[in-house]
């Protein structure tokens, strides 16, 4: 069977011998086909170095699509040239004239045969100009979508700490709604309009479900336009801090090196979009590391593309040359059925990290619990395997990656970005409830306040930032609520042998946050119940010879300031009635 299959692939291919013998038939043919390869050798070579050039200039960083697009229509263009010039070369001298009578060259004249022959070198140049121009703009496409994204964050957010000078309100005047907000009464809302300062209040004011009031209109005609210059400029001084020396590096760094020492603009923009658009500051990370990042990433489609155009230009090429394909895939199945099995898992492995990146089961940075128990953040994903860290970096958890796809995972990051602080408490028999309930509310709103991460963003989600009451603008505690929540709440969970049991807790933005929350709300806790008197019992049984009494009258000294903490925070939702007087 072998025998057979080999014999017809090689009666297919019948006529590229004709062609050798078309070409070791004339000195001049062959010099002539001697040149062109040569040339396009030559023209590689070239090409190589170009690249290189273009690579360490200004323009491949400030414009990187329009350099990738030169350096790729370079090549074709001298190649084509190049077999334009040769064809001529022949056409004119007519070196056929040569070539004996009866060389076998099969159907086609010699003249046709060594034209195909050059027609074929210039489908496969153009073949791999388009191969590399598709993906290049479908690249340029995906850039330009992301950058509109980010023109809507910055909307968002009223422009982006490295701006320079209030850039979004050169952009966009705020336009006050008709009608005063629900929380707010109409004299104070058309008082507020009457300044400066009270229309800056108005403008951050959030709803008591977090949506802000009025509208935004532009004061030029296109500001996304605005915004582009904008960042083209930031870039353009991050890249002469680089070149020039004035970056945290300490010297001139060099472009087109490997690893990269300067963020090219599309990189640039990718590392402002991971790091919640904070300015990059030149010199700052060591060379490589956004190449790192991005180490274990596999090719996307985008990458794989180029590969399968030329594939299917080659195929086109050998079928127009007489080849029969169901001939030649007979003879090569075999082998490919082999290397599929061997590397069935590899593939397993593969096809689960597109499944994982395409459906964004979790990502890079999610905190997660596996089947087994193991609880820590997503380090790294890769085609092979998927590092889960430890919190507290006591271990790395390697699990391969087609084992993910099947097992039962929670990601504490995805969608609900809602995470409860909990805290328990107990209090003496002696002390009211109800006005341990109330201080535990107090503790609660102080938390919400307070606490803040080191960026000084609050760690408790809240309907309304406290920034917004003193005319600042929302550190970002009141985004993405998108369920109705009530809090601080408070619960009394049971009698206990020797305490009154508590449960009180807020809802922080990540996983993560609530261990610092309930630290510091501990410690609030424990400064409300000392200023107050509520007595944490020891866990002991207590037997007492006539001093409970006397203990009732010493905790009793302080109820009137326990009562006014009760009338001025209230008790939660509680279950109210009864008299506090």
């Amino acid at each position: 069977m072998a025998e057979e299959i080999v014999g017809a692939v090689s009666s297919e291919v019948g006529q590229f011998h004709s062609v050798f013998q078309l070409i070791a038939s004339s000195t001049s043919i062959q010099i002539a086909f001697t040149v062109l390869i040569i040339g396009i050798i030559v023209i590689s070579a070239v090409y190589r170095s170009f690249s290189k050039w273009a690579r360490r200039q200004s323009f491949s960083y400030h414009r990187p699509h329009v350099s990738r697009l030169v350096q790729v229509a370079v090549l074709p263009f001298f190649a084509i040239a190049l077999v334009s010039s040769v064809n001529v070369y022949i056409q004119v001298f007519e070196l056929f004239d040569e070539l004996p009578e009866n060389l076998p060259v099969s159907e086609l004249s010699p003249v046709e045969t060594f034209a195909k022959i050059l027609n074929t070198i210039n489908i496969l140049v153009i073949g791999y100009t388009v191969a590399h121009i598709i993906p290049l703009i479908l690249d340029k496409r995906e850039r330009s979508i992301l950058e509109l994204e980010d023109f809507e964050n910055w909307k968002e957010k009223k422009g982006f700490p490295d701006d320079k000078g209030d850039l979004f309100h050169r952009l966009y005047k705020w336009m006050p709604p008709p009608n005063a907000p629900e929380e707010m009464s109409e004299d104070e809302f058309r008082k507020h309009l009457q300044t400066e300062d009270g229309k800056k209040l108005l403008e951050n004011f959030r709803t008591s479900l977090g949506a802000p009031i009025g509208s935004y209109q532009a004061l030029i005609k296109d500001p996304f336009e605005e915004w582009k210059k904008s960042e083209r400029i930031k870039y353009a001084k991050y890249y002469d801090s680089c070149t020039s020396g004035n970056n945290q590096a300490g010297r001139k760094l060099r472009p087109g090196l490997v690893p990269e020492e300067i963020y090219p603009i599309d990189v640039w923009r990718e590392e402002k979009r991971l790091n919640d658009y904070t300015e990059i500051i030149a010199g700052s990370r060591p060379p490589g590391s956004a190449e790192k990042k991005r180490a274990a990433v596999p090719k996307s489609f985008k990458q794989i593309l180029p590969i399968g155009i030329f594939v299917a230009v080659i195929i086109g090429v050998v079928s127009w040359w007489g080849v029969d394909l169901v001939v030649l895939a007979t003879a090569t199945g075999g082998l490919a059925i082999g290397v599929g099995l061997a590397l069935q898992e590899t593939m397993q492995n593969y096809f689960a990290y597109i499944l994982i990146r395409k459906d964004k089961v979790f990502v890079e940075g999610d905190r997660v619990q596996l089947e087994s128990g193991y609880n820590g953040y997503v380090h790294k994903i890769t085609p092979r395997v998927t590092y889960v860290r430890h919190p507290l970096n006591e271990s790395l958890a390697i699990i391969p990656t087609r084992q993910l796809i099947n097992a039962q995972i929670t990601n504490f990051s995805k969608e609900l970005k809602l995470v409860p602080a909990t805290v328990d408490v107990g209090v003496s028999y002696l002390n009211d409830p109800r006005q341990v309930a109330s201080i535990l509310v107090k503790v609660g709103k102080r938390g919400m306040r307070e606490i803040k991460d080191s960026k000084g963003k609050h760690m408790i989600v809240q309907h309304r930032c406290p920034n917004l009451d003193e005319n600042r603008a929302s550190c970002g505690c009141d985004k993405d609520i998108h369920v109705d929540l009530e809090q601080p709440t408070v619960r009394f969970e049971k009698f206990n042998d020797s305490s009154l049991d508590f449960k009180m807790w807020v809802y922080v933005r990540n996983y993560g946050d609530q261990f610092k929350v309930k630290s510091d709300m501990r410690i609030m806790i424990y400064e409300e119940f000392k200023e107050h008197d509520i007595r944490i019992p020891w866990p002991i049984r207590t037997i007492y010879q006539g001093d409970e009494k006397k203990e009732a009258d010493e905790i009793a000294k302080l109820d009137e300031k326990r009562k006014t903490t009760v009338k001025e925070f209230g008790i939660g939702d509680l279950l109210k009635g009864g008299s506090d007087d």
